[in-house]
């Protein structure tokens, strides 16, 4: 059986189990995940790094292939079982592809500075204006995709694929930090064709249920 190393808070392993589920694989009979990373240890363990030199999360063990980097986790599932997910036509699946990357690249490493300052970062040493700001750049960053959402239903046409997932996981951090932290970061900014982008990936049943395992 296919195997998954991560804990289901990481926004790399919700990746890799929202794909899952969207090709209809179900853990316990498809997939076991195993929890590793943070409070559950495991990623630092020898055995692991041999495993993933990085000790981060997600691993998966297919047999004897491993593999980690969550976006090639995600291509390689959603490349292996088929489905619109990762689509044969090589332009629908280049642009797919690339809002993965620019999510990994560009939207998250902003993002995060605010994310994790504000969650993970005790209070005492939290840096609020930069979080403030990461924010606010954030949220420029975003206009890219409100205009993207203004001209089509998903990010790489009329489909869902592993790039709404990868962008979806970030947005919807994005979207729940005012209502957290609302004295910081003050209402959420409108933009309307995102949101609706937003509302219509996050209405799906295997995101519903991400979040309710997680």
């Amino acid at each position: 059986m296919m195997k998954i190393y991560g804990r289901l808070s990481s926004i790399n392993v919700q990746k890799v189990i929202w794909c899952l589920d969207e090709l209809g694989k179900k853990e316990g009979v498809d997939y076991e995940r195993i929890d590793a990373g943070l409070q559950f240890g495991v990623n630092k363990t020898d055995a692991y790094l041999k495993m993933n030199p990085n000790g981060l999360v997600p691993t998966l063990v297919d047999g004897d292939f491993v593999l980690w980097e969550s976006n090639a986790i995600v291509r390689y599932l959603a490349s292996l079982h088929g489905g619109s997910l990762f689509p044969a036509d090589l332009k629908i699946r280049a642009d797919a592809d690339r809002w993965m990357d620019w999510t990994l690249v560009t939207l998250w490493p902003t993002l995060r500075v605010s994310f994790l300052g504000l969650t993970r970062t005790p209070k005492e040493q939290q840096d609020i204006p930069l979080i403030i700001k990461h924010y606010q750049d954030t949220t420029r960053l975003l206009q890219i995709l409100e205009d993207l959402f203004a001209g089509r239903a998903y990010c790489a046409g009329e489909q869902f694929t592993v790039g709404d997932i990868t962008l979806a996981l970030a947005v919807d951090r994005w979207v729940k930090l005012p209502a957290s932290f609302p004295d910081l970061l003050g209402e959420l900014p409108e933009l309307k064709s995102l949101m609706a982008w937003h509302r219509k990936v996050t209405a799906r049943p295997a995101f519903i249920k991400l979040l309710q395992n997680g």
